[in-house]
């Protein structure tokens, strides 16, 4: 049984930003980002891209649920 492409879909969506938002939280926290006094900017910015990802990808996901389930209730 093949799965849903949508589902894949917003399966990797979600899990490529929870890895970007683990990246960025490690620089942040950082001890030798901190001391520098390095600009954390990009990071902070690449934060909420990351949650705009994840929060595509779960609509996605709901849709995706959400169609199976019409199409269940069509057929039952």
């Amino acid at each position: 049984m093949s799965t849903i492409p949508a589902f894949q879909s917003g399966l990797a969506g979600i899990q490529s930003g929870l890895e970007q938002l683990n990246k960025n939280a490690a620089t942040i926290a950082s001890k030798d980002a901190i001391e520098s006094g390095t600009d954390l900017t990009s990071a902070l910015v690449s934060n909420l891209s990351a949650e705009l990802q994840i929060k595509a990808s779960a609509k996605v996901l709901e849709t995706s649920f959400d169609t199976i389930g019409t199409i269940i209730d069509i057929t039952a």
